[in-house]
């Protein structure tokens, strides 16, 4: 008799360990809550912005009784057109829509003794409602004058494509598109070729200061996107910094004359509130972000290439476009798309700078906080959710084409000293650093002096934040605790879902799948994400209901918006680790939970404390994905700065944004520091 390994086709499938079902089960469990955290409350947006509320008055009917008995059948919508009241393109609606009864009634008066009687032909599509209580069948119903005045129409719910149509048709509506994607585009152009130069700089010059310079160019990511706004009305705003110094310098009647030709256009469109503010905003909250990946790809570069190019004495500028330019091009497109991304999707700069200058994600925030209309709300997010996801899709094509390129015999590159060009690269970052400075110090001293322009004494009373709109020091506080525990249950979530991902046996559709709903949380924008959560966990007949408008809900947002980037780092450091450890571990008959306590943390503590500190100073920065779900006990120190700004404490806002800056400072120093004692206590191994 054949054998099983003797018989054609026979696959031999190994018998699962209880560690390997255990690594499953757990594997299921997070993708579970990624599941319940992400793709259903995204579910249930889209579902949202297929809901159509409409007035089906055509359905409604009314007979009057003025002491002769009912009168014949009057028809809701048929009377009102013909009084010039009621247009169908009035119909569509929200959900709390209302039209009064008495509208199809010029002569009503409620201290008439007629009688009025309404019924609703087809009780499912709206109806009408008293004191607040609807009637859902459809018999006549009579009311007093005094109890008709008190009736109103309710809209129906049906399911279509009519918000889509209603958005696209709204001129003012539609230009959003046009222009989020016009801002995103000139931001993207201006923030990589800056922060080229500055990578440039960094990794082909021997200039001085390196290391305070990339320090410098990191500080962006530390502050919200509404604090260069703040910044940028105190220097170009109409009582600016700038206007003060010129006619301090020119005189006050000289510099009104240029000033009025320049906010008319003779001298060319400087206003600040609008394209250009929002643009100089994105590229100060987006260049760190450029430069890291921009600087990633010419780090890799192999001297070889440009050992042959000098020995075939190629000029300098033929070497930086046939050399440097195409080795560096996956990175400069990635860079590319994740700022175009990042812009896109931004609402801090454009809420605070934009003026009238609409952006789709300001309008979601119109549509929901300011018009209370979600369906439109989720309508102007699912359209913001396609640039989104086509930045995203491409940028990850580009990342696997760049990982190709990677040369087992590739020699580091070491930039040789060269004065006149070091001096010049100095001259280069010295300017941007002089940029990104000067926006944090016009937020500083904003937020101590007493009463801009016109009382200039130092004063910390905008720090009494108690007494200003936004939710005081406690909002604070709370930004603290969510940065905390976000942090500690984001981090382990994250790193415990990566390694199962990464280091467990067989199940490749569910590891697949898995890496799948990992990589979601990059392409959702934070706005969509938080309007998202609204629909899903806002509705009662969802079990985790209670957590809404609660501390839970705001941690759950971000570490679930925040996961991709902390996933990847997390993939990246147990990709160096051998797999021979987890085999020695079976073999030695060891749970996994014991190799992954005893060998696998230890030797990931560094990007262990480089996920923890990403996500803590996400969440003290983070303003779109929380806007829409916090309560009076849960205000945030990122939305207080919001909300300060909208009642026009303008320089609170400010304070509490470089609280904000001094905080994440404070726990990036911090951070170095224990991370300098670990990896002398418990990563000496490396050093051998």
């Amino acid at each position: 008799m054949a054998s099983v390994a003797q018989i054609p086709g026979a696959a031999i499938r190994p018998k699962l360990s209880r560690d390997d079902w255990a690594m499953r089960g757990l594997m299921v469990a997070i993708g579970l809550y990624l599941i319940i955290t992400l793709a259903l409350p995204l579910y249930a947006m889209m579902s949202k912005s297929i809901e159509i509320y409409a007035f089906q008055p055509a359905n409604v009917e009314f007979q009057v009784d003025e002491g002769q008995g009912w009168g014949p059948t009057i028809n809701a919508l048929t009377r009102g057109e013909e009084l010039g009241v009621l247009t169908r393109d009035d119909l569509v609606t929200t959900s709390d829509g209302r039209i009064q009864a008495t509208r199809f009634f010029p002569d009503f008066s409620f201290l008439s003794e007629t009688r009025y009687r309404i019924r609703n032909t087809e009780p499912t599509d709206g109806g009408f409602m008293i004191r607040g209580l609807q009637v859902t069948h459809d018999d006549w119903v009579e009311y007093s004058s005094g109890d008709f005045r008190r009736v109103t129409l309710r809209p129906g719910l049906s399911t279509g494509l009519g918000n889509y149509l209603a958005y696209f048709s709204n001129p003012a509506l539609f230009s959003s598109i046009f222009n989020s994607l016009t801002i995103a585009l000139i931001s993207t152009v201006v923030t990589v070729t800056l922060a080229f130069g500055f990578a440039y700089a960094l990794t082909r010059s021997q200039m001085r200061f390196k290391g305070a310079f990339k320090t410098i160019a990191m500080v962006p990511i530390l502050v919200p996107s509404l604090l260069p706004g703040i910044a940028l009305i105190y220097l170009f705003g109409k009582q600016s910094l700038v206007l003060k110094v010129l006619e301090w310098m020119l005189g006050e009647e000289a510099v009104a004359g240029l000033w009025q030709g320049l906010i008319n256009g003779t001298y060319g469109p400087t206003e600040i509130y609008g394209p250009i503010g929002i643009v100089i905003a994105s590229v100060f909250f987006t260049f760190p972000h450029a430069l890291l990946i921009i600087m990633t790809a010419l780090a890799i570069a192999d001297a070889r290439l440009y050992e042959a190019a000098v020995a075939l004495r190629a000029p300098r500028p033929r070497i930086f476009w046939t050399v440097t330019l195409p080795g560096a091009r996956y990175g400069l497109i990635s860079a590319a798309f994740v700022v175009f991304n990042l812009v896109i999707t931004d609402f801090g700069a454009p809420k605070v700078i934009g003026g009238q200058f609409n952006v789709l994600a300001v309008d979601i925030y119109k549509q929901v906080i300011g018009q209370q209309n979600f369906q439109m709300g989720a309508v102007v997010s699912v359209v913001l959710l396609i640039p989104a996801l086509i930045a995203f899709t491409v940028d990850r094509m580009v990342q696997r084409k760049q990982v190709a390129l990677l040369s087992a015999r590739a020699v580091p590159y070491e930039p040789k000293p060269n004065r006149p060009f070091d001096r010049l690269m100095l001259a280069y970052c010295s300017l941007v650093g002089v940029f990104i400075l000067g926006i944090l110090a016009v937020c500083q001293y904003a937020a101590v002096i007493k009463f801009w322009p016109y009382d200039l004494s130092f004063s910390l009373n905008n720090y009494n934040f108690d007494v200003m709109d936004g939710g005081g020091w406690a909002a604070y506080g709370n930004s603290i605790r969510l940065g905390l525990y976000t942090a500690v249950f984001g981090t382990g979530l994250v790193f415990l879902g990566a390694y199962l991902t990464e280091k467990g046996r067989g199940f490749t559709y569910g590891r697949t799948g898995f890496q799948f709903l990992a990589m979601m949380p990059m392409a959702i924008p934070g706005m969509v994400l938080g309007l998202a959560y609204i629909f899903f966990f806002n509705n009662p007949a969802n079990p985790l209901n209670g957590i809404y408008a609660t501390m839970a809900i705001l941690v759950v947002c971000t570490v679930t918006h925040f996961y991709t980037v902390s996933h990847l780092t997390a993939v990246t450091a147990l990709k160096q680790m051998d797999p021979e450890f987890e085999a020695v571990s079976q073999s030695l008959k060891q749970p996994f939970y014991r190799t992954f306590g005893r060998v696998t943390v230890p030797v990931c503590t560094p990007a262990i404390l480089d996920i923890s500190i990403y996500l803590f100073v996400n969440a003290m920065t983070t303003v779109s994905a929380v806007v829409f779900l916090y309560s009076p006990d849960t205000a945030l120190a990122s939305v207080a700065v919001l909300n300060m700004d909208d009642a026009g404490d303008v320089a609170p806002a400010a304070a509490m944004g470089m609280m904000i800056f001094y905080t994440n400072a404070t726990v990036r120093i911090l951070h170095s520091l224990v991370t300098r004692g670990l990896l002398t206590r418990t990563q000496a191994w490396r050093m051998r």
